[in-house]
């Protein structure tokens, strides 16, 4: 079958090129030439686990093509999907701006019985809408819904092992032609969910909704467990062996980011205040979740004094992408800078997006430059490498004893050992041993006054 898709961002470059595999001839499109021009060389606009090298292979195949020509790329095409951008628009609503432009501008090349998908996330109706569109342009082809779930930092890896599949179709046809499509998928046990298109859209974002309150709930039971001296990671485990629960996104941290679940979760309370349904329980979420990264900040300036200094480890919103959207760093840094605190930061992938975005921070290639001389660590991302850092090394070069862990990725009382004072997320303070490298006390007071901060 020839694919073709509208759009060259995260979702549309990552599904042109896993559909590719299946042994697709898959056409990417994109208005943008010099992204194009890239891509035909073999240069991606964005990093995410595996896809440099999958892009690659699939483009030597000739099964994986870019162009920025339109209509050569749509023209014959069995199934064209549509994966343009859907900012929020200052109410927090979905701009459909694009996704119209793009049907507009896709409609005239359709061939007879091709299928227009909607792989761009969008709120209940648009399908619908679409279709209307396209039919007053002289078109009568199908529009269908088929949205991703793919997580940033390991999509690749979810495209082939995903937990369903969902078609939103109003028409047979559009359903047949997906099911085709997807029919590799089905044999192996995958379960592909055919329902209408309203139902298809409403159930992406009702599922980002839903586990993005289990990040708002985990956080605030973190908050619990360090005011009655329980530990999160147990309490989680118990938890999520729940097989109505499950463990997924169970792990406190800084708060959700990136370009989903922000996004999405305003664009269901939006719908459902257009609907006359308010989805309160994530109106409530939301103002935690922004709340919760400002919290974070004043917890390490309650540690420190102006003029201090803060490495922080990890700029991206989660590890495995360079997606710096409404990460945790981008409310934290710019907080402690505020109060006088200099900020060194070190992100494996992110040095490039994060200098723009935050342009005040002196950025490092490597860790242990980004720690030297400072007054405290702050762990930001969950990327592995960290968790094989030398500490002992850590240790000495920093000038103070700081270690804020908002990931929970390190065993605290390995750091600890090396004489730092460890404040994870949920956990007990893990403080250094007396034999601990003098002269580098925080700023913030003695032990005393540490052990005994409310968190």
């Amino acid at each position: 079958m020839d694919i073709a898709i509208v759009g060259t961002g995260y979702v549309g470059l990552t599904t042109g090129a896993c559909i590719a595999t299946l042994g697709h001839v898959v056409t990417c499109i994109d208005i943008d030439k010099a992204k194009i021009a890239g891509l035909e060389q073999g240069k991606l606009p964005l990093y995410e686990t595996g896809l440099d090298e999958l892009v690659t292979s699939e483009r030597r195949s000739g099964r994986l093509r870019f162009t920025a020509d339109l209509a050569a790329g749509v023209r014959g095409a069995g199934i064209v999907f549509v994966s343009v951008g859907t900012p929020p628009d200052l109410r927090g609503d979905v701009d459909l701006s694009y996704v119209r432009k793009a049907a507009d501008d896709i409609a005239p090349h359709l061939s007879k019985g091709a299928v227009l998908v909607l792989k761009s996330t969008v709120p209940a109706g648009t399908a619908r809408q679409i279709k209307r569109q396209i039919s007053a342009l002289g078109r009568n082809n199908p529009v269908a819904s088929n949205p991703e779930f793919l997580r940033e930092g390991s999509a690749v890896a979810d495209f082939f092992n995903p937990d369903r599949i969902v078609v939103g179709a109003d028409e047979p046809a559009a359903a047949r032609s997906l099911a085709s499509l997807y029919a590799p998928f089905e044999k192996h046990g995958v379960p592909v969910v055919v329902t209408s298109t309203v139902d298809a859209e409403l159930a992406k974002y009702a599922s980002n909704a839903f586990l993005a309150l289990k990040i708002g709930f985990i956080n605030e039971v973190a908050d619990l467990c360090e005011q009655t001296g329980a530990d999160v990671a147990s309490v989680a485990a118990c938890v999520g062996h729940d097989k109505r629960i499950g463990s997924a996104f169970l792990a406190p941290g800084p708060g959700f980011g990136g370009s989903c679940f922000p996004k999405d979760t305003r664009a269901f309370i939006a719908t459902g205040r257009r609907f006359g349904a308010n989805q309160t329980l994530v109106e409530s979420l939301i103002r935690s979740n922004e709340l919760r990264k400002r919290k974070l900040a004043v917890r390490i300036l309650d540690h420190l004094a102006g003029g201090s200094v803060v490495a922080v480890l990890g700029t991206a919103f989660k590890a495995g992408t360079d997606d710096m959207r409404e990460a945790a760093a981008l409310t934290i840094v710019p907080l402690l800078q505020q109060q006088g605190v200099k900020v060194k930061a070190h992100d494996p992938q992110c040095r490039t997006v994060g200098a723009k975005m935050l342009p005040a921070v002196s950025w490092h290639d490597d860790p242990y430059a980004a720690v030297a001389d400072a007054d405290a660590v702050v762990v930001l991302t969950e990327w592995p490498d960290y968790r094989t850092l030398d500490w002992r090394r850590i240790a000495a070069s920093m000038r103070g004893r700081m270690l804020f862990d908002y990931r929970n990725l390190l065993e605290a009382s390995a750091v600890a050992t090396h004489g730092l004072r460890y404040i994870g997320l949920g956990r007990p303070v893990s403080q250094p041993p007396a034999a601990a490298k003098n002269g580098s006390a925080s700023t913030a007071g003695d032990w005393h006054d540490i052990a005994a901060a409310p968190y």
